[in-house]
């Protein structure tokens, strides 16, 4: 499965200090305010959430405070509360245009896109200059379904900072995407040259890898990502596709059942339990697995093809056609082959 980035976060310390404040009150709300900030760029992410709200308890108006708490929440994964506590600093303060970016950014992980491009909209000519308000664009426009109007963003996000990692992990992974994927190449290569640690284009390198069947060199791109995080289930069941493919079974068996634990809906690791059966011979299991990917209804690379064999196998060629021309329609490469061969 291709990686880009889901959760788009930069931390936003605020220099007010609130220095014409007069009140004792306003004071300690900024103490508290600028201990969070120094604990927020620790990644204490608790602590942090506990002096904002001290600053907050102190200073019920502290528009920045609310801000970064919401950055804060969204590092906790918590989105929905990051949400609704951004929107409280515009509320307070809707000249605070930094709150609308990093609430565009959470709308769009919540899947909210009329109200990401609504906050967009409104910080537009402010945020020209900004490489993180084209990124933010940019995965809207791919996220509402307009891959090539998003790749200028990107470019765009990139002129302005040649360091940008985000931006060249997604606009990469626009380009794998659309089958560019020489360019993808490119654009992974260069995420990890500034962050060797980089996970996801470390994976979707490893996917490039093993489209070329290039399976030890996908191996080692996936092994970096899991020698830094054994549980990470993209890499483990990517490792294990590439493992399939040299027949390594039960060693990508073991891979697969272990990002199931952690992504039991994972349509692409469904598919991966079904080739693994489907190599042992056992059609049926190939197929109750080929078939829970088919229910999840998300797009799984050759997937109505690999079902379609498995019916072909037990001699059911009407069911197979079916699968297969269903593959068709949404271009899976091996149901149209297959489909063409065998169906009329």
């Amino acid at each position: 499965m291709l990686f880009k980035f889901n959760t788009l976060i930069q931390l936003l310390f605020l220099v007010l200090i609130l220095l014409n404040c007069t009140s004792q009150s306003n004071k300690d709300a900024a103490d508290f305010f600028l201990k969070g900030n120094q604990a927020l760029g620790q990644k204490n992410y608790a602590e942090a959430l506990r002096l904002y709200d001290e600053a907050i308890a102190k200073n019920a108006d502290f528009s920045d405070a609310y801000l970064n708490k919401g950055i804060t929440l969204l590092k906790l994964g918590r989105v929905e509360d990051a949400y609704e506590v951004l929107t409280e600093a515009i509320r307070i303060d809707p000249t605070l245009t930094q709150a609308n970016l990093v609430r565009s950014e959470s709308a769009l992980y919540l899947g909210r896109l009329k109200e990401a491009r609504e906050d967009l909209l409104q910080i537009e000519k402010q945020y020209q200059d900004s490489t993180r308000f084209h990124l933010v664009k940019g995965n809207l426009l791919d996220a509402e379904g307009n891959p090539s109007l998003a790749i200028p963003e990107y470019d765009a996000a990139l002129r302005l900072s040649k360091t940008n990692v985000e931006a060249y992990v997604n606009r990469g992974a626009v380009y794998y995407r659309m089958g560019s994927y020489a360019e993808a190449k490119l654009d992974f290569e260069t995420a990890v040259a500034l962050d060797p640690a980089q996970p996801q284009a470390l994976n979707n390198l490893g996917l490039i890898a093993s489209k070329n069947k290039q399976w030890p060199q996908a191996i080692g791109y996936f092994d970096q990502v899991l020698s830094r995080d054994p549980a990470e289930p993209y890499s483990l069941n990517n490792k294990a596709y590439a493992l399939l493919q040299t027949r390594k079974g039960e060693e990508a068996r073991t891979l697969i059942e272990k990002s199931l634990d952690k992504l039991p809906k994972n349509g692409y690791a469904l598919r991966n339990l079904g080739i693994y059966y489907q190599q042992k011979g056992n059609i049926s299991e190939a197929l109750s697995a080929f078939n829970k990917a088919i229910e999840i209804a998300e797009p799984v690379e050759l997937l109505y093809g690999l079902a379609g064999q498995a019916y072909f196998a037990q001699k059911n060629t009407s069911e197979a056609c079916k699968i297969w021309k269903q593959g068709v329609v949404l271009k899976d490469s091996l149901a149209t082959a297959e489909a063409a061969k065998y169906c009329r």
